[in-house]
């Protein structure tokens, strides 16, 4: 059975902005059916890092926020930290981040919070049937929220190929510890010229696997590889970075773990969630860098949807139909297979089939265009 996906392109007049054109994918995707009064609604956005300019921009959001709140629900802006040690890897640097990107009440409408709490240890641990995880670890207000709406901005991305919807709660919605597990598939080390033994990463250690050898300034940790899970709380908990993060993966691994984080992102919220996909700065890399080059092809437009993998699928079917720019990234602005193109290692397709297999959702789809 085929999935609709809505669709807005571009164009506005003096009686239908842009804007108003988010309003009829809002309701003609059926979202306010998602929404009962009283709901506390998750919207999953990306922050943007310091620096960057290719995000989704704060007055699209403010208008899905509205609409909400016509529903009845209570709405919330929600991401979580990074992993990696920028701008947004703890809640207090994220909210400022965010806040500097335009993310404020006065133009939201909305509050912000970090769905994995101050330093990345609040989550919920949700068991699935995946091949890679059995339990997945969701930021908490995600898992504790009644309804949630992704807003994803679509662009391409170094790991994945592109980034979308999947790639926007798999990753986005996966605490510090999570993401660290998606990216790795080896066993953390201590770097002993950095340790200073504070003894920190042993309480949050949940196999035993740390012990502190040595004793004055000589004492350092140490992992013992035959009890360690590879959970990643340990690199997230060091204070002095002294555990080593290894972000050594396959892609095609990379690319379904974050799918199974989906499913567990998703798993109590069925007949819950609703999708969009900004097809606008298609930017060739992940809004995680501290910059954004130049879109590979002029803006197309907007999609909404029930199902996220058929959305997914839609923005690179649209994004690969699109004229390539020349003299972006993208190299040669006619080749068919856009995400390919930037990145020829990356089968992105993966995690497409991957959601698929999971029944997340179908890569067959109707796509209906709003006027």
């Amino acid at each position: 059975m085929r999935a609709d996906v809505y669709f807005v392109n571009m164009r506005a007049l003096e009686k239908r902005s842009l804007l108003e054109k988010v309003d009829d994918l809002f309701e003609r995707a059926g979202f306010p059916a998602l929404i009962e009064k009283g709901d506390l609604v998750a919207v999953k956005v990306h922050f943007g890092e310091r620096g960057s300019t290719a995000y989704l921009r704060p007055i699209f959001v403010r208008r899905v926020v509205d609409k909400i709140k016509t529903c009845g629900g209570k709405p919330f802006l929600e991401d979580t930290s990074t992993l990696y040690t920028g701008s947004r890897w703890n809640a207090v640097d994220h909210l400022q981040t965010a806040i500097e990107n335009g993310f404020t009440y006065e133009v939201v409408g909305a509050p912000l919070v970090i769905a994995d709490g101050l330093t990345g240890k609040d989550y919920v641990s949700v068991s699935i049937d995946g091949k890679h995880f059995k339990e997945v670890k969701i930021g908490s207000a995600a898992c504790h929220a009644d309804s949630l709406i992704a807003l994803s901005h679509f662009k391409g991305h170094e790991m994945t190929g592109f980034g979308g919807t999947l790639k926007n709660l798999g990753m986005g919605l996966g605490c510090r510890s999570a993401k660290q597990m998606m990216h790795s598939d080896v066993l953390p080390v201590v770097d002993e010229k950095v340790c200073v033994g504070c003894g920190k990463c042993l309480k949050w250690c949940p196999a035993g696997a740390i012990s502190l050898l040595g004793s004055g300034e000589a004492k350092k940790a140490r992992i013992d590889s035959e009890k360690c899970w590879g959970c990643g709380e340990c690199t997230v908990t060091c204070p002095h970075s002294a555990i080593a993060i290894s972000w050594k993966a396959e892609p095609e691994n990379l690319q379904e773990k974050i799918v199974e984080h989906v499913l567990g992102a998703l798993k109590e919220k069925r007949g819950k969630v609703g999708f969009m996909n900004f097809l606008m700065d298609v930017s060739p890399d992940c809004d995680c860098w501290e910059w954004s080059d130049a879109p590979i092809v002029a803006d197309v437009g907007i999609l909404a949807s029930l199902d996220p993998v058929a959305i997914d699928q839609a923005g690179v079917d649209l994004i690969n139909r699109s004229q390539g720019i020349k003299g972006t990234k993208l190299g040669e602005p006619g080749s068919r297979d856009k995400f390919r193109s930037l990145y020829p290692a990356v089968d992105w397709s993966i995690q497409l089939r991957y959601g698929e297999e999971l029944g997340l959702g179908t890569r067959k789809y109707n796509l209906i265009e709003i006027g």
